[in-house]
């Protein structure tokens, strides 16, 4: 099993979402994460998501992407050749004790505290997907409530892969 991260650049109509994951779900691929925004031209979005299998899998997801009417560019976002980030907001429960030391962690990684109550944190991190594995990792030793993640926003690096429609 292999991820893949396809960018596609899309109509900005109504469910064109839901046609892209609907194909998804008829075919019984599976999508790990999925982001949707508006581009510079609003009549446009740019849509990341992110999936696994074989190569023959992954192939056939494309071809099927690449059917849609409202898909006018699809591409493959090769770790090398592109800039992936993340965001992600986690919950901690601390004590007064504890405070400190998970101020100290979010520091190291350049995260945010974004919310601090009697009892709990909220931190923001953004950043690509090994580093918020590893900052969530080193919170073992915490009681983590709760974890909300974006998934994956990604453009390729440089001006030779841009779309102008």
């Amino acid at each position: 099993m292999q991820q893949r991260v396809f960018q596609l650049l899309t109509n900005n109509t109504s469910g064109v979402l839901s046609r892209i994951t609907g194909l998804f779900s008829r075919r019984g691929y599976n999508i790990e994460s999925i982001t949707a925004g508006v581009t510079a031209d609003p009549k446009y979005s740019r849509i990341t998501i992110v999936t696994s299998g074989d190569d023959e899998i992954l192939e056939q997801i494309e071809k099927q992407l690449e059917k849609l009417v409202d898909v006018k560019d699809i591409k493959e976002l090769k770790p090398e050749e592109s800039v992936y980030r993340e965001l992600v907001l986690i919950k901690i429960r601390v004590t007064a004790e504890q405070r400190q030391n998970v101020l100290s962690v979010a520091n190291i990684f350049r995260a945010n505290v974004i919310d601090v109550s009697a009892d709990s944190l909220i931190v923001e991190l953004t950043g690509n997907q090994s580093k918020i594995e590893a900052f969530i990792n080193l919170l073992e030793g915490y009681e983590i409530l709760e974890i909300a993640r974006t998934g994956i926003a990604g453009l390729c690096r440089g001006t030779k892969n841009v779309v102008m429609l």
